[in-house]
């Protein structure tokens, strides 16, 4: 056996039934959910939290 055959291999076999777009997607899905929520900046001072309107 000459010793280009042994050495043939194909590099990627070809996954059907994931688009790229799917793929791109559940990235981008799995990068949001892993990724902690930012910190409030804390120059910005926080208003207060009206219980209730009173009537005009």
């Amino acid at each position: 056996m000459p010793a280009t055959e042994s050495n043939e291999q194909k590099p990627y076999a070809v996954v059907a039934g994931v688009s790229m777009r799917e793929l791109l997607a559940s990235c981008a899905a799995a990068s949001a959910i892993s990724t902690p929520p930012r910190l409030p900046d804390p120059e910005v001072p926080r208003r207060p939290v009206q219980q209730g309107r009173e009537a005009a």
